[in-house]
């Protein structure tokens, strides 16, 4: 019994093997021994823990077997112990950070000049390998995702890959174990990694739609013998979509949604030699533009994608049919905002379920925040007498999406365009979204608007915390603010997009607001600090319109201070949190809260 009990832990906590094979009939991949086709999902619900364990199962019902991460976090642990549960794999990602603003973020990163920068990333990677190389959820390494594809020169992408392959051989000497998978948009890294990064040991390929059943035949006309997994998938995105109406470029209809999934699978995915399997982006719910397009569920509603996958990688159909928009036509004419319009609709649904239906709009040009947004529309009617919609405080073209829910939880959407004219909205000189109030810049760390990437001063000596239980305002966590130094000066801000100081368009349009209020306090008395919001100057591209602040002395004990905002320009404000402070002769923190624009 004691060998059994001995044997039964070994085998409790011993980590997995994951090998890449070449035989006569092309690469494979095993996992202890055994075939592993990956029929994966990239993986959107890391921060909910609680319900790791429905989502999981719900992955298993599928059919998925792994999912895909892009860089670890707090919750990395507890994500593969809960994956491990299931018996579902993790490709687990490293973050590398991007050259220039595009497709994936608005970050902008130096791989020339950036040493220290380089440095971090580096021992970042190498750290994550340490920690979890022994974890049994582990099937392969993600290292970076469209780095190439966001760099801008040569040069930069020659430094780029040069500390990707010392990561990657630094890797494989410190785990034979897992296999290492680099991702990159389509095939814009065939070549860098072909001739730099020896290192890695599979291809991790982006790419949507029809493109998928190029990618074996590229990577033989790039003379790379070595696999491929498809890292990201799912219908044609709109980057490559030419077809377009008023300058917005049309979205694909459900049915075709669906079966890029589960006919695509079969027919430019499973069939070739050299790839050992997809992840399907995504599997997530969100109420933004890229949602509808791409995502299994929307605001917790489920999407043909969901069904699509299960059928892809179980041949089983759907339990209920998603309800099927046949049209959806809007005026062509330009119409005054505050216009309602008639919208021609027609819908059906297999079940003869009863149906929802709703009207939404995006707008594509402004901020990557503002383009993202999708917002209710006013709308009067019935599916039988015909729908109309009021038209937004917008000028130009906005997208128009129709949303259909059944009494199963699906949901049908289908999407348009119309142009619209606003004398106000046409004079705005930053186009970034326009909030609803009451606005926090920090609550609790709950979806923070901006992120404290603005560091300033002696800010080696400070330290920034977003989760401190140390005697929170209110709720679970408060911002704490370390400085370790006896003397100098240091500051930060809390800045959108972050990393950025005025070269990008960002931030909200808080207009409206009459206070700008917080919470704060220090672990001494009498410990100085000049608090506010707004940094960016007029000499940057976009700055912030408004700045003030004010200086306090802070005591040990909570206190509400308030800036009235009412007068001031807040059409734009990019930098949502900003703090000076001094060193005073001894270490001390700082703790805020509640930060709230009213």
């Amino acid at each position: 019994m004691r060998y059994l009990i001995f044997m039964f832990l070994i085998t409790f906590n011993s980590y997995s093997q994951t090998v890449v094979k070449k035989d006569k009939e092309g690469w494979s991949l095993l996992v202890n021994e055994k075939p592993f086709i990956i029929k994966g999902v990239t993986f959107g619900y890391d921060n909910d823990i609680e319900n790791y364990d429905t989502y999981f199962k719900d992955l298993k019902f599928l059919g998925v077997n792994t999912i895909r991460t892009w860089a670890t976090g707090e919750n990395s642990l507890k994500l593969l112990d809960a994956a491990n549960k299931h018996g579902l794999k993790v490709m687990l990602g490293i973050w590398m950070r991007h050259g220039r603003p595009g497709m994936e973020d608005d970050d902008s990163f130096d791989y020339l000049n950036d040493n220290e920068g380089m440095e971090a990333m580096y021992e970042n990677a190498i750290q994550t390998v340490k920690t979890y190389k022994d974890h049994p959820a582990i099937l392969t390494w993600g290292v970076g995702n469209e780095v190439y594809l966001n760099t801008e020169t040569d040069k930069e992408k020659l430094a780029y890959s040069k500390l990707l392959e010392r990561i990657c051989s630094k890797i494989k000497s410190l785990d034979t174990n897992h296999p290492i998978t680099s991702v990159e948009a389509w095939t814009f890294g065939l070549d860098w990694w072909r001739d730099y990064v020896p290192s890695i040991d599979i291809y991790g390929l982006n790419s949507y739609g029809y493109g998928a059943n190029y990618l074996e035949d590229e990577l033989k006309k790039h003379q790379i013998d070595k696999p491929y997994i498809v890292t990201e998938y799912g219908v044609t995105g709109e980057w490559d979509i030419k077809n377009h109406k008023n300058g917005i470029k049309i979205e694909p209809l459900d049915t075709e949604k669906y079966d890029a999934i589960a006919i695509g699978y079969k027919d430019w995915i499973a069939n070739k030699t050299s790839c050992l399997g997809v992840y399907v982006f995504h599997y997530g719910s969100g109420n933004d533009f890229a949602a509808p397009w791409l995502f299994t569920h929307v605001d917790k509603m489920y999407r043909p994608q969901y069904w699509a996958i299960r059928e892809a990688y179980t041949g089983i159909k759907p339990l209920n049919n998603i309800p099927e928009i046949k049209i959806f036509k809007l005026p062509e004419s330009k119409y005054q905002s505050g216009t309602w319009v008639a919208v021609d609709l027609k819908v059906s649904d297999v079940e003869n379920d009863k149906l929802n239906v709703k009207f939404s709009y995006n707008q594509r040009t402004g901020s990557r925040k503002r383009r993202n947004q999708i917002i209710p529309l006013k709308s009067r009617g019935n599916l039988s007498d015909g729908f109309e919609i009021q038209l937004p405080p917008e000028d130009g073209a906005i997208k128009v999406y129709v949303n259909v829910k059944d009494s199963y939880n699906n949901l049908g959407i289908a999407s348009n365009s119309i142009l619209v004219k606003d004398k106000d909205a046409k004079a705005r000189k930053y186009l970034v979204p326009k909030v609803e109030l009451p606005f926090f810049v920090f609550k609790d760390n709950e979806d923070l608007p901006y992120q404290p990437s603005g560091y300033m001063g002696n800010y080696k000596d400070m330290e920034v915390d977003l989760n401190s239980t140390e005697d929170p305002y209110s709720g679970e966590t408060s911002i704490r603010i370390s400085y370790n130094s006896p003397s100098d000066w240091y500051g930060i801000a809390f800045v959108d997009p972050a990393n950025d100081w005025g070269d990008i368009l960002g931030g909200y349009d808080l207009s409206g607001a009459k206070t700008f209020s917080f919470w704060a306090k220090a672990n001494f008395d009498d410990v100085t600090a000049t608090i506010g919001f707004g940094l960016i100057d007029d000499d940057k591209p976009f700055p912030d319109t408004a700045k003030e602040s004010i200086e306090i002395d802070l005591t040990n004990e909570w206190k509400k201070y308030s800036i009235k905002v009412k007068k001031l320009d807040l059409s734009c404000i990019r930098s949502g949190l900003v703090l000076f402070a001094n060193g005073n002769g001894y270490p001390y923190k700082i703790f805020i809260d509640n930060v709230v624009f009213e």
